[in-house]
């Protein structure tokens, strides 16, 4: 069980950020914002693949007019990413926006700063402190010669004490770098500094697959350690593909409820009798398209499969020409190897209408035995693969001397 850290919370609109609030999921759009019709429909995209909150640029005049029709559409909370030009902040107040994101390394001046977090104060809304390992504040980073973990975090403090002499404090932070070490020891120095809340991230993490592996080692790290209040994978991909994996990332690690697929699969070996990759990858493509909130396990082989895969809702394990069809471990059903996939998603979604214990009362009375009597032969073919018996029996012997 994680034990998160308590950090004072925030809104952004209907979402609560930090203080014991559920983890966020947030993402950002990559389309000019002036387009209303293109951005909300990746804004309803992304709310779709599970993000919470949702980020867009106000860099321009016309970005700013374009958030006073999108935000109101919006089925989510929208944040401005405010740079250089404080008036534009300002702008994406007065559209509607529920919440700032400030970048101390290029909007310096401390009255601009603090006109913004006075209009932020009176209308209630949050800023995000956005430091960034690329865009530190000019005399920290000469100070420190490099984008070092204490110097993300004194750029941090620095702008919230701006915050601070206006008694402005819905305030959450984020000291992203794109180096998954420096990233991870930067935000365990503001933990231990600071109650604001953290949003965390991996800055510029490129496109999948790397992406994805820098992202989950640094935000699952801290998250693993307590450290977080809402997190963003920065993929040079399709922002939905962010927005699945920190939805996916939270849910592995139990920290939000499941909504959508979890499917596990061996990795397979010489014992199986399909071919588990393509199996698994179809079974995937399938479930996912349904949106099913279940735990489903692909196996290789009825030998050890169920049994391995029991703690899934529902799973298939190949045998010879078949494939056993398990929930919770216990086999239902045996179906044609051509009909694996599809007997798998007609059982998930009856399983998902009607629930685990009235689809175990539907069991085939006869799968059971059928799946016992073929592990046995496919042991007695395949012979024992992980040569357990010998082992047992040399275990048996050292420990009978």
């Amino acid at each position: 069980m994680i034990e998160r850290k308590q950090t004072n919370r925030i809104n952004v609109g209907s979402v609560p950020v930090g203080g014991g609030a559920p983890i966020s999921v947030q993402s950002m759009t990559t389309t000019k914002t002036a387009d209303v019709d293109g951005t909300l429909a990746q804004v309803y995209a992304l709310a779709g693949a599970g993000a919470d909150i949702v980020r867009i640029t106000c860099n321009d005049v016309d970005a700013a007019k374009g958030l006073a029709e999108i935000v109101p559409r919006s089925p989510v909370p929208i944040i401005a990413d405010i740079h250089f030009q404080y008036k534009l902040a300002l702008a994406a107040m007065e559209a509607g926006v529920q919440g700032l994101r400030l970048n101390p390394g290029n909007i310096r001046k401390e009255d601009q700063i603090k006109t913004v977090a006075r209009e932020a104060r009176d209308r209630g809304l949050p800023i995000r402190v956005g430091v960034n390992a690329g865009s530190l504040d000019k005399d920290i980073e000469a100070k420190y010669g490099n984008a070092v973990p204490e110097a993300l975090v004194e750029s941090a403090l620095k702008e919230i004490r701006y915050l601070q002499d206006v008694d402005f404090n819905d305030i959450k932070i984020s000291v992203k770098h794109s180096n998954v070490p420096l990233m991870v020891e930067s935000y365990r120095l503001l933990s231990d500094t600071v109650d604001y809340p953290l949003h965390l991230g991996v800055t510029e993490a490129g496109p999948p697959p790397g992406g994805l592996i820098k992202s989950v080692a640094g935000i699952g790290t801290l998250l693993m350690e307590g450290i977080g209040d809402t997190i963003r994978f920065s993929l040079t991909a399709d922002p939905v593909e962010e927005a699945k994996a920190g939805r996916q990332l939270l849910e592995y690690l139990g920290l939000r409820e499941r909504k959508g697929l979890d499917l596990i699969a061996c990795p397979s070996c010489g014992r199986a009798e399909v071919d588990v990759i393509k199996v698994a990858t179809d079974a995937q493509a399938a479930l996912e398209a349904e949106n099913l909130p279940i735990q489903v396990a692909v196996m290789g082989c009825v030998v050890n499969g169920p049994g391995e895969a029991s703690s899934a809702d529902i799973g298939i394990a190949a045998g010879r020409g078949r494939g056993h069809l398990f929930i919770k471990g216990q086999v239902v059903r045996v179906v044609p190897e051509d009909e694996m996939v599809e007997a798998l998603l007609e059982e998930a979604r009856a399983l998902v209408e009607e629930g685990i214990d009235a689809r175990l009362a539907k069991a085939d009375a006869s799968a059971a035995a059928e799946a016992e009597k073929e592990r046995i032969q496919l042991v007695e073919i395949r012979g024992d693969a992980n040569n357990a018996a010998a082992k047992k029996a040399k275990v048996e012997e050292i420990t009978s001397n």
